[in-house]
């Protein structure tokens, strides 16, 4: 009876414990993302922070000539990064509506985006961090001839980016805002109340 006592009460303890190390554990993920919410609309100011940190990250793979195999995974997820920036978030091959053809919004408060842009640069920013602390364990350091895999990703990188070219030449959609038509609704407001006025 005294060893089922002590089991219990260290069974209450240990329970009580993961109590507040769970709370630790979500105040931390919220402060992460109340932050991360708020370098949304810097996105210069974000990829110049990638930029740093891939720079540190060639840095200390430069230096120390190693973990080869580490850098082709991750110039692997970069690339799977880069086809998900590329692509729309509704892929126009899939998202067929029942008579053949894309859906349209239906209701008065929906909208129809064509193509809605990702953010790439926090998972880049997190696979460099991880990579650079993959650099401190030896195990992780398999010797690798690395022109091959870097043949290998090159191949890899112009067939995955010829078939998204072509993709994006049958949709006819565009993943980049650069000479796109922009409109603001003060030019159409003072438009309208010149046409007012002409009236």
């Amino acid at each position: 009876v005294f060893q089922e006592s002590q089991m219990d009460g260290s069974g209450g303890g240990g329970g009580s414990l993961a109590t507040p190390v769970q709370k630790k554990a979500h105040e931390a993920w919220r402060m992460y993302k109340y932050y991360l919410d708020k370098t949304t609309p810097h996105s210069t100011y974000r990829w110049i922070g990638t930029l740093v940190v891939f720079l540190i990250y060639s840095l200390r793979v430069f230096s120390i000539h190693g973990f080869y195999i580490i850098s082709y995974a991750l110039g692997i997820y970069l690339l799977n990064l880069l086809i998900g920036f590329l692509s729309p978030l509704v892929d126009p091959e899939l998202d067929l509506s029942s008579d053949g053809g894309a859906s349209l919004p239906t209701r008065g408060s929906d909208e129809f985006k064509p193509f809605i842009r990702r953010l790439p640069e926090y998972s880049m920013t997190k696979a460099f961090c991880i990579a650079f602390l993959m650099t401190f364990f030896s195990v992780f350091d398999v010797p690798v001839f690395w022109p091959i895999l870097l043949c290998y990703w090159v191949v890899l990188f112009f067939l995955t980016m010829r078939r998204q070219i072509s993709h994006m030449i049958k949709h006819k959609y565009i993943p980049f805002s650069i000479g796109k038509q922009k409109y603001s609704g003060r030019r159409s407001s003072a438009s309208s109340g010149g046409a007012s006025r002409a009236d």
